[in-house]
């Protein structure tokens, strides 16, 4: 888990794609990361689309919303 931590870090304020050990891929820019957790901050056509309990709504804006995903359940970051 401290690789994914360190992964996410580099990827700060970058758009990524992320695909989780369960298969879901995820697209967005990473606006923060913790020892536990990693803050995507989604597209808009890409929100209709995630179901999740790890959806999280945080305060950047209207319309805009952030998905919670436990670094423990990422198996790749790709920037693009």
């Amino acid at each position: 888990m401290v690789e994914a931590y360190y992964n996410c870090m580099k990827c700060m304020n970058k758009r990524v794609r992320v695909i989780t050990v369960n298969g879901q891929h995820y697209e967005g820019v990473i606006v923060n990361v913790d020892r536990e957790n990693v803050y995507l901050q989604m597209e808009k056509e890409d929100k209709g689309r995630v179901n999740t309990s790890g959806f999280y709504p945080y305060g950047y804006g209207y319309g805009s919303s952030i998905l919670t995903l436990s670094l423990f359940t990422l198996l790749a970051i790709a920037l693009i």
